[in-house]
């Protein structure tokens, strides 16, 4: 059990000690990599919603 508790606290420290490596984004990198991925979302969303409808649109004129 104290072993356990031990190796916890050593595993608590390791990422602490990890953390502190991280480049954290300052407020203008965060804004700037929001927006990208806001703008890669909209992007993909409207290559597949055109897809859709080109294939919908096909499947409707294969099936009249």
């Amino acid at each position: 059990m104290a072993a356990n508790l031990k190796a916890l606290g050593k595993h608590f420290k390791d990422v602490r000690q990890e953390l502190k490596k991280v480049h954290w984004p300052n407020r203008r990198e965060l804004g700037l990599f929001t927006s990208m991925v806001l703008t890669a979302i909209i992007v993909v969303g409207c290559f597949f919603w055109l897809l859709d409808t080109g294939f919908t649109g096909l499947l409707r004129l294969i099936l009249q």
